[in-house]
């Protein structure tokens, strides 16, 4: 069954491949390459623009700026050697647990 970890795992994969590739042949290797600086900037900028397309509350925008969002997000985890398991077994501890609780629990650490 594919499952959309599944779907998250092979774009994982696919990104972390891309690391020391050519720069000229890949979207992705180009970030690595230009560095941490690059990827932040185009993270800001998909922030930015789904937030302006929630704004306008356009449906397929929301939808397409989400995804963009969520790929940078996933390059920024491969720059900094984060496994996409880990952040979902991030969102799996705190499921079920409010919000205030899970924030002042890593307060306390």
């Amino acid at each position: 069954m594919n499952t959309s970890a599944d779907t998250l795992n092979r774009i994982a994969a696919t990104i972390e491949s891309r690391k020391g590739q050519d720069a000229g042949k890949s979207y992705v290797a180009s970030l690595f390459a230009k560095g941490p600086n690059a990827i932040l900037k185009k993270l800001g900028e998909e922030c930015a623009e789904t937030l302006i397309a929630a704004k306008d509350q356009d449906r397929e925008a929301i939808l397409h700026e989400t995804a963009d969002l969520w790929f940078h997000s996933m390059v920024l985890l491969a720059h900094a050697n984060i496994r996409i398991d880990e952040v979902i077994a991030e969102l799996a501890r705190r499921e079920g647990v409010s919000g205030h609780d899970e924030k002042a629990a890593r307060k306390a650490t």
